[in-house]
């Protein structure tokens, strides 16, 4: 299922789109149908269809709610605006958690000045798969591409980072809406206004979602859990002192020593440290 709008659903099947409704009875159990979803549908006349069964999801996001999602794009911009850094982080958290690959972009590197792209760098030390991209200057378009052959691709990061424009250059087919960017805010404004896969010519389906600019922390992950997300902890903790070791205030902690070396980012540290506090806050309150 591609998108819906009010009642009606539309599915690609066969090179085609088919508007379809929902049968009655999954109306009456409010069933919610969420693009991504596998459906079997009856057809009523060539356009239109019936849909009959919704298949169960191998992966689902909630924020945006989309089903059946193999990998995360998340869009950085390098300017206009300026990178979050925390959000980059609250999304590849949430992309491991749900277990999907994490690919990240770090869009407009034209206008990129040289600190800003040292510290994206860091990212690719971890071993995230890392594109420097410019839809003006076409950097990076062609490795891009070839990372969404045949694969359903969530676009994630904030609005006006360029998501739109960086799916209409690799497919100028989808017109798209760009949004303009406030210059005075740097904070784009929301101009994608629903949930939709696009299928583009390479094979693979892209969704791109409305933009939003915070992102809470899924309810069930744990506390003990979050170090295992954050890859450049999890290949050395075995070393800390204590196996429960949460990286905070444990003596022996080998994460905080590489940190003081400077083996792993701060503002990474910092991140996961203000994560695990809002961890551990939500399940206080439960």
């Amino acid at each position: 299922m591609l998108s819906r709008y009010s009642s009606f659903y539309y599915v690609q099947y066969d090179n085609k789109i088919w508007e379809c409704r929902l049968r009655g009875k999954h109306r009456l159990k409010k069933i919610d149908v969420i693009a991504g979803d596998k459906v079997i549908f009856t057809k009523v006349n060539e356009n239109e269809g019936v849909i009959e069964q919704i298949q169960p999801r191998v992966t689902e996001l909630y924020r945006p709610a989309i089903a059946n999602v193999s990998q995360l794009l998340i869009v950085v911009s390098l300017k206009a605006p300026r990178p979050n850094w925390v959000l980059l982080d609250r999304l590849l958290v949430l992309g491991a958690h749900s277990n999907l690959r994490s690919l990240i972009a770090f869009n407009k590197l034209d206008l990129a000045d040289d600190d800003t792209v040292s510290l994206a760098n860091e990212y690719k030390k971890i071993g995230y798969t890392v594109f420097f991209t410019s839809v003006k200057t076409e950097d990076g378009l062609d490795g891009l591409e070839s990372h969404l052959n045949d694969e359903i691709t969530v676009l994630a990061g904030l609005s006006g980072v360029g998501k739109s424009s960086l799916i209409n250059v690799l497919d100028p087919e989808l017109a798209l809406k760009i949004g303009a960017v406030s210059t005075k805010v740097e904070i784009g404004k929301h101009t994608t206004r629903y949930v939709q896969l696009l299928p583009l010519s390479c094979g693979g389906l892209v969704a791109d979602t409305p933009g939003f600019n915070r992102l809470h922390l899924p309810l069930d992950l744990k506390r003990e859990e979050l170090r295992f997300l954050f890859p450049e902890m999890e290949r050395i903790q075995r070393a800390c002192k204590f196996s429960s070791c949460l990286h905070k205030a444990e003596p022996g902690c080998k994460i905080k020593e590489s940190v003081e070396e400077g083996n792993i980012a701060k503002w990474r540290y910092d991140n996961y440290l203000t994560f695990l506090e809002e961890i551990i806050t939500q399940e206080r309150s439960y």
